[in-house]
């Protein structure tokens, strides 16, 4: 046997090596932080009942002591020493806190000399540095570096902007800052034929006041940990290009990132590729024989797709406006890629998820118009068959099992889940059930300013004419079209929507619950047994073999990460954890992280209540909950002033800590008449998007008075626009929101696409 063949014999064995480290170091924090998550419901009983006992005792001495009740005051020096006491013990928490979030990174900058370096090194025990990421390969990296990459694919350097810039000056950093809000508000303008001289006033008023309240330096700890940061994301980033290791945010959307051997996810990805029916190659790069260069079979294909608009528009059928709207410029036109990212759910086997960038591509245009045409008409005819989100459906099986009374102990449950929601059809039958869904549901043959013969040739221009690029090779779409464009959503909705009415045939609605959440549907069953309902499932396989699916049948199933049980005709029901899944993990977001993360909490403790039938389950939950925050980098202010917030809005406060099921049914009710009010909001917000009266803004932030400026920010919006026909407040609704510069998945996780025009 070679010496080579040994060598790689030996990195085999050390990588299967590691990587059973690496599975036994997840399953062993996860299991720490399982007990104290056990235990932890209890502790807080007993801690709040001393606490409660404690003020109680307090304030009757100090009622006494302002009384001057004898024998029961207190003198000045013993108050003086409480006061200190308590002052102590919460600065002392507060430090060991803040030294948690702002100086996990860099010990090498800790200001707090009074903390107990013991106190920090039995945390790190707890939480391993690697513990955060699906490793899958062996690596180079430190201890600070996969503390970085442990923050998630969401984490955003703090003032990454002025150390990226640093040589630039203050003025011209707070100009890219605004450079978003100036290009949004001047598209707004120019559409709306503002007269030139105000535009130039009110973007003058605007960025002033910008520049005022931004244009400031940032604190010298927050430089120290800026600089320091992004030379730790330069380190990973060499070593990644280096050791030939891939670094992907996994495909299930939450915060964690998957590290593996970039020729292995390769290899992957090309066999993918190779075995898949949903595309066909068009352009090899590297092939010397190609009949004309990738630029012009490009171009040729968009001057096609503009040559059959010139028809449409000459035979009338579309506006002079639309066809100048649908127009591809070539010079305008971004190739579309495509990455993939891992999917970790099976235990045993990765797959991987094709994500393909499609923003500014030729069919960019018409697949927008067309999606803000189809989608609110297609809303409302699918309303009555659809889960709008995971509380509108746990909303719905309560009233269906508990005020309605239609859960019998008989009652099986079942869940689909459709495995190729974006590639269900080839193009020409995708093209004739949208077109038949019409006609059926439509009153006349026109969907306001389109006939239904328009919108075909419209979307045959749309599905056909879907390429991207994937290391040296041009591809197309055969099925479907790429996940990343809304409509795609809207056209698999009316294919389920016609491919559903199969299963609609064999279920009573006056007598069972149905409903679809986008690739998953949910129903009840009493017509007869579970062995019937799986042999009706399995024709209707057959019989329809491109809509691919799995499914679950039985007493208790999980839906929309929500566990379901029939107890003897009583709904069970809780929120769902997957043990083959990473736990104490937040999801995956954009835009500006600690935002989301604030308003996410307060979500998932809406969802916690509604999906939680017992108290014991929901106290559970929050408790999860506030361990996610906690292990994540969130100090225990923020987790408590977030928790707070969501019991005071329902005036709810004893119910953090109450284990009264009565007072649990009450407060749920509650949640449940939030969420339909919620959800009606939503829709009214949906409404002014789709009637174009909703103006979304954003800019970018790292430091400084966002709260101030958003809100100066509307007062001048006030001032300008009070009376203007559909830019004032009452004609319309205006978001505007703070965007951090770039996260760890920006800087770590996305590669380049290989080809480009």
């Amino acid at each position: 046997m070679s010496t080579s063949t040994l060598n790689d014999m030996n990195l085999n064995n050390q990588g299967k090596q590691q990587k059973f480290l690496n599975k036994y170091e997840y399953q062993l924090r996860c299991k720490k932080l399982d007990l104290i998550a056990l235990h932890l419901p209890q502790a807080e009983v007993t801690y709040y009942r001393f606490q409660a006992q404690f003020d109680s005792e307090l304030s009757l001495t100090w009622k006494n002591h302002r009384n001057f009740v004898k024998d029961q005051g207190m003198t000045t020096s013993l108050i003086s020493l409480l006061e200190k006491r308590l002052t102590n013990i919460t600065n002392r928490w507060r430090d060991i806190y803040n030294y948690r979030i702002d100086y996990y990174l860099q010990n090498a900058y800790d200001e707090f000399d009074h903390i107990n370096q013991d106190e920090i090194t039995q945390y790190v025990k707890i939480m391993s540095p690697s513990s955060s990421i699906i490793i899958d390969v062996q690596h180079p990296f430190n201890d600070k570096q996969l503390q970085l990459l442990s923050r998630g694919p969401s984490y955003a350097p703090p003032c990454l902007i002025y150390t990226s810039l640093s040589y630039e000056s203050m003025g011209d950093i707070v100009k890219k800052q605004y450079a978003p809000l100036k290009h949004q508000l001047n598209n707004l303008f120019l559409k709306y034929k503002l007269n030139l001289n105000l535009q130039m006033e009110i973007h003058k008023k605007v960025y002033d006041l910008f520049k005022d309240l931004f244009s400031k330096s940032i604190p010298s700890d927050l430089s120290q940990r800026a600089q320091y940061e992004k030379k730790l994301i330069e380190s990973i980033r060499s070593s990644l290009k280096k050791h030939n290791i891939i670094l992907r945010r996994t495909a299930d959307n939450m915060n964690i990132f998957y590290m593996g051997n970039k020729e292995e996810f390769e290899k992957k990805a090309d066999r993918y590729l190779l075995t898949s029916e949903d595309y066909d190659i068009l352009f090899d790069v590297n092939n010397v024989i190609n009949e004309k260069p990738l630029n012009v079979a490009i171009k040729d294909m968009i001057e096609s797709m503009n040559s059959l608009l010139e028809q449409l528009k000459t035979h009338k059928a579309i506006t002079i406006d639309l066809y100048k709207q649908f127009m591809a410029d070539p010079t305008n036109i971004k190739l579309p890629y495509l990455y993939f990212l891992p999917n970790v759910s099976n235990e045993n086997v990765m797959s991987l998820l094709p994500i393909v960038t499609s923003q500014y591509s030729a069919t960019w245009k018409i697949a927008k118009y067309l999606n803000k045409l189809l989608r609110p008409y297609v809303d409302g005819v699918l309303r009555s068959t659809a889960f709008t989100d995971e509380t509108d459906f746990i909303r719905k099986l309560y009233r269906y099992a508990a005020i309605e009374r239609r859960l019998r102990p008989s009652t099986i449950f079942c869940t689909i889940k459709i495995t190729n929601f974006c590639t269900l059809d080839e193009h020409k039958e995708m093209i004739d059930v949208i077109g038949y869904f019409l006609q059926d549901n439509l009153a006349t043959n026109k969907l306001e300013p389109l006939t239904i013969q328009t919108i075909r040739n419209l979307l045959h221009l749309f599905l056909h004419n879907n390429i991207f690029s994937y290391k040296n090779s041009v591809y197309k779409f055969t099925k479907g079209s790429p996940n990343t464009i809304p409509l795609t959503e809207t056209l698999s909705n009316i294919y389920l929507f016609v491919w559903q009415k199969k299963i609609l045939k064999e279920v009573n609605q006056n007598i069972e619950l149905f409903g679809r959440y986008k690739d998953q549907i949910f129903f009840t069953w009493n017509k007869s047994t579970a062995i019937a309902l799986e042999t009706f499932l399995e024709d209707l396989r057959e019989k329809h073999r491109n809509v691919r699916f799995q499914k679950l049948i039985g007493p208790s199933v999980s839906f929309l990460n929500a566990y379901i049980e029939n107890r003897h005709g009583q709904l069970y029901s809780r929120v769902h954890h997957d043990f083959n899944m990473p736990r104490y993990i937040l999801p995956y977001v954009i835009g500006h992280t600690k935002l989301s993360y604030s308003e996410w909490l307060f979500l998932a403790l809406i969802r916690a209540v509604c999906y939680c039938t017992s108290v014991d389950d929901f106290q559970q939950e929050r408790v999860y909950l506030e361990i996610t925050y906690l292990i994540n980098g969130y100090s225990v202010l923020f987790v408590e002033t977030h928790v707070k917030r969501f019991f005071n809005y329902f005036y709810s406060e004893t119910m953090r800590f109450s284990y009264n099921q009565n007072n649990y049914d009450k407060f749920r009710q509650q949640c449940f008449k939030f969420v339909e009010q919620r959800q009606e909001l939503s829709q009214q917000l949906q409404k002014s998007d789709d009637t174009n009266c909703l103006f979304q803004f954003h800019y970018i932030y790292d430091f400084g008075p966002k709260c101030r400026f958003n809100r100066e920010f509307r007062q001048l919006w006030h001032q300008y626009f009070q009376q203007h026909p559909t830019l004032s407040e009452e004609k319309c609704k205006i978001m505007l929101n703070a965007k951090n510069f770039h996260s760890l998945n920006t800087l770590l996780g996305m590669d380049k696409p290989s080809v480009t025009l």
